[in-house]
């Protein structure tokens, strides 16, 4: 026999994280999963004594490279080119994250629709182009022919396609159905995931076209697939909401051309996604007046203030050990809140159940909120309403003192906007800070204090 072929050992590859093992394992080492290991066959590779690189390549100073400002592609939908920093960067690499049914398909046709200046490829791996024609009906966008669907997961096949005709934008629904015939691993597996995201990202750069790209999630919530895939990409957008409500919000995970910190609210109706413009007049409609243990607080997002209501319940507890429940709020800051409370006000809640909600399906993390949840538990469990006509703002210390937050001017304006006539804000923030005439600003220092204000 002539000389024997190597043979390729198989490896196993975690399907959460990507870690590799020569062999099957229960639980992966890294992640601490279990049963996620899949056998993948490792691709070869050809040897070639050609460099791959044609010309060489030299670094160059800051001083040598030219500035340039890249003009953005607006969209029309303020919301979503809010979260994207202002509009599609050329280039840019983006990556969709939501619950299954939470609308990113739906989303990203509508992206299409109001680009009608724009050739956009839309490719589904789930879908038939007949359930798509019939989702862009009930949108009524009948007429979006600037819009040309693609039903494939062959990367290869969408690559050439690419290759010969390429649009200004391009959607792919999702990532994890895509697949090159070259690895025999299935769609959806790590390195699947990992090398279809590669070679789009090179399409993107290199063409300097959009790419949108509709990941899964996980039952915690993560984009499904490896970590790395949320490295490559420029920017990660989560679109989520509660299953009962009909509002959606968009967030910026991750973002190379803007902030961050900026949301984007929608609401779901049987005509697809509808922008909120005045997003605290909508979580404040169904609020009851003359009821303990809720509040309203001034939050801000990004650089958007909104005004939410905080519920609190207080009940004797009928077991041992007392339940804490938060549903949109750190369950830890609210452990830390009781603390204060007991130690700093003398409130017994050892013998109580508190349970904590953001009215709307909102889940806010800023510490700014922190005095509106204090005041709301206090008002429950001595059952007295809070002023109604009243917003509270202020992060709660350890000692029982209220501290300084950001962007104070902008919630006072957002709640005289709305017609409160007092707001209670920390002391230190007061510094610099003009009276409204149209709300009436009460500084305190600390959470008693707070207390006796707000409490009729």
């Amino acid at each position: 026999m002539g000389k024997l072929m190597a043979k390729l050992q198989s490896q196993y590859v975690c399907q959460s994280c990507g870690y590799i093992s020569p062999r099957w394992i229960g639980k992966c080492p890294n992640c601490n999963q279990w049963n996620t290991f899949i056998e993948e066959a490792p691709k070869p590779v050809k040897a070639s004594r050609k460099s791959a690189v044609p010309t060489r390549f030299e670094p160059v100073s800051f001083g040598q490279i030219e500035a340039q400002q890249v003009p953005r592609v607006k969209v029309g939908l303020d919301e979503f080119d809010r979260v994207l920093g202002g509009g599609i960067v050329p280039g840019s690499l983006i990556l969709l994250g939501g619950d299954p049914g939470i609308g990113k398909s739906t989303l990203m046709l509508q992206v299409a629709v109001l680009l009608a200046n724009s050739s956009i490829l839309y490719v589904t791996g789930e879908e038939s182009v007949q359930q798509l024609k019939l989702r862009a009906e009930r949108l009524h966008a009948e007429n979006a022919k600037n819009i040309l669907l693609l039903a494939e997961t062959n990367l290869d096949i969408i690559l050439d396609i690419l290759e010969r005709t390429p649009p200004d934008i391009l959607v792919i629904d999702s990532i994890q159905t895509m697949y090159r015939p070259g690895l025999e691993s299935a769609p959806g597996s790590v390195s699947q995931v990992r090398e279809s995201t590669a070679l789009l990202l090179r399409f993107a750069k290199t063409k300097q076209v959009p790419v949108f790209l509709i990941g899964h999630v996980t039952k915690e919530g993560v984009i499904a697939g490896p970590r790395i895939i949320e490295h490559m990409v420029d920017t990660v957008l989560q679109f989520e909401g509660e299953a009962h409500y009909s509002y959606r919000i968009l967030r910026a995970l991750k973002n190379r051309f803007g902030s961050t910190n900026e949301i984007g609210i929608f609401e779901m109706r049987e005509t697809g996604l509808h922008e909120v413009k005045n997003p605290s007049e909508i979580f404040l409609s169904e609020r009851h007046y003359g009821t303990s243990g809720s509040t309203v607080v001034a939050s801000i997002e990004g650089t958007r203030p909104i005004l939410v209501e905080v519920q609190a319940l207080v009940t004797p507890t009928s077991y041992g050990l007392p339940q804490r429940n938060s549903t949109g709020y750190d369950f830890r800051r609210l452990s830390l809140l009781l603390a204060v409370l007991e130690k700093r006000v003398g409130m017994n809640l050892g013998q109580y159940d508190v349970f904590v909600n953001i009215a709307g399906g909102l889940k806010i993390i800023e510490p700014a909120v922190d005095l509106g949840v204090a005041v709301s538990i206090a008002s429950s469990l001595r059952d007295v309403p809070v002023d109604s006509t009243s917003v509270a703002v202020g992060e709660l210390g350890l000692s029982g003192e209220i501290r300084t937050i950001s962007h104070i001017e902008k919630r006072i304006q957002e709640a005289a906007k709305l017609g409160f006539k007092k707001i209670v804000v920390p002391q230190n923030n007061m510094r610099g800070l003009k009276q409204n005439g149209d709300i009436e600003i009460v500084p305190v220092e600390r959470i008693e204090r707070a207390i006796e204000i707000l409490l009729e």
